[in-house]
């Protein structure tokens, strides 16, 4: 049984990741980060997720970080922007340098647990807006990964190369209830179902001919 950490964020991709890692056998340490994100209530979803799981699991405060780094409206006060993934104004989501420094951490908690890998939940519908999801920003990571320690830490990103409906699949026929997860960007009551983070989980959802079973506005 391998021991691996995995980036949890509380939403519905690193949910899937997460019982990905579960189901291979791996031994799962899970981890995440409190970085100033307005739906913080994700982490909530992850924390109860890795109660019931009976999974070993950290939140980290790291919101430090937006004394060096602003402009997101993930972490600042700006609106979020309303419409698909794709679109150019979604951009402003982007949180400088998130998953390198994401990552630096979960690979320094790796090595100190002795833990051979390090999973987190990019996915190929990702690509356009975050560069830090892309298979070229993947691939250099899992190199410096590898020669950053003494001991080797691979990183390892299951559904690189998957949708969110793909996704999604993976997941429901792992029985997975996704209800437990949070992806809406607005840290509100209810789901905005406009934000892209919403847009795409509903797309997804009905591309499998399912109902979201979170409550939307």
């Amino acid at each position: 049984m391998a021991k691996v950490v995995v980036i949890y964020s509380g939403g519905m991709d690193s949910f899937t990741v997460l019982n990905h890692a579960i189901h291979a056998g791996h031994d799962v340490y899970a981890l995440s980060f409190n970085y100033g994100q307005r739906h913080v209530r994700e982490l909530d979803a992850a924390a109860k997720i890795c109660d019931s799981l009976k999974l070993s699991h950290k939140i980290v405060d790291i919101t430090a970080m937006n004394s060096l780094m602003a402009g997101s409206s993930l972490t600042s006060d700006i609106d979020i922007p309303e419409g698909h993934y794709e679109a150019e104004s979604m951009q402003s989501t982007v949180v400088p340098n998130r998953n390198m420094i994401l990552l630096s951490l979960a690979i320094g908690y790796a090595v100190s647990i002795d833990a051979e890998a390090v999973y987190y939940g990019a996915h190929s519908g990702d690509h356009a807006i975050y560069p830090d999801c892309r298979p070229e920003f993947v691939e250099k990571m899992n190199a410096v990964s590898l020669i950053a320690n003494y001991q080797p830490v691979r990183i390892e990103v299951p559904f690189l190369h998957n949708n969110k409906a793909e996704i999604l699949a993976a997941g429901l026929a792992m029985g997975l209830d996704y209800s437990q997860t949070w992806t809406c960007y607005n840290g509100r009551d209810k789901a905005c179902g406009k934000c892209g983070a919403c847009i795409e989980r509903l797309e997804a959802f009905a591309a499998n001919q399912q109902t979201d079973p979170l409550p939307y506005e």
